[in-house]
């Protein structure tokens, strides 16, 4: 990814997933890197980072969403992670 916003490195969560991004007149699909952070220091929020590798994007400049989580928005969402991964291997098993 070049011209990258999200700092990308051996710490970096997931760094390169199949991403797309909708809109109402595009659909467009591009690596992507995924950051899960938190503040070394008094730590008050998670921070989820999302962003999509701009070479490969025709129609949506580049950027990186986030998303500020408090620690029990941080959980809701691991816990729904871990029971739609259990799904998917559930289906996979068959």
């Amino acid at each position: 990814m070049m011209d990258r916003i999200l700092r990308v490195n051996a710490y970096t969560t997931l760094d390169l997933l199949d991403g797309s991004a909708q809109g109402q007149d595009f659909e467009e699909s591009a690596y992507a890197v995924c950051n899960v952070t938190s503040p070394r220091k008094n730590p008050d929020a998670v921070t989820l980072e999302l962003e999509l590798d701009g070479s490969e994007l025709d129609t949506l400049p580049p950027h990186a969403d986030r998303l500020t989580l408090s620690a029990a928005e941080a959980r809701t969402l691991a816990a729904d992670l871990e029971k739609h991964a259990a799904r998917v291997e559930d289906a996979q098993g068959d």
